[in-house]
């Protein structure tokens, strides 16, 4: 027979999940495979060709491409194509709004905004985050 707490997971699994959380959850999944923080570094240092991501990453061509639309669909890339070749750029702009998006769902204060902590200041978001000593 099948634990409580496997039915409260089923059960929680069946529930309509709000949209603006499944936002963040595919942002969170996308980076969350070392593959693709792999493809995300390499394209920090610039655009590249699905060739390219292919040799510098030393995954096959289905397997990058694979991952490579997991990270167009949570918006962190995008992709162009030029004649048979498809070139594949980091949108910078895609953390901002995730954090922005991040900030609103969970209701979050704005980390610079009066009250809150800076991280601009110097401090880690670890010190930032900590709770006061009493």
């Amino acid at each position: 027979m099948p634990s409580p707490a496997h039915f409260r997971t089923t059960i929680a699994a069946v529930v309509d999940q709000p949209e603006d959380l499944r936002q963040l959850r595919l942002f969170h999944k996308a980076l969350a495979d070392v593959n693709r923080l792999r493809i995300v570094r390499r394209l920090a240092a610039g655009a590249a060709s699905v060739t390219q991501l292919i040799e510098e990453v030393g995954l096959s061509q289905p397997l990058v491409s694979w991952h490579l639309g997991r990270l167009r669909a949570a918006g962190i890339i995008q992709t162009r194509r030029v004649g048979r070749e498809t070139h594949c750029t980091l949108r910078s702009e895609a953390w901002r709004e995730s954090a922005a998006r991040e900030r609103a769902v969970l209701g979050l204060a704005d980390p610079a905004g009066p009250g809150g902590p800076s991280l601009a200041a110097g401090a880690s978001p670890a010190t930032s985050l900590a709770a006061p000593e009493a």
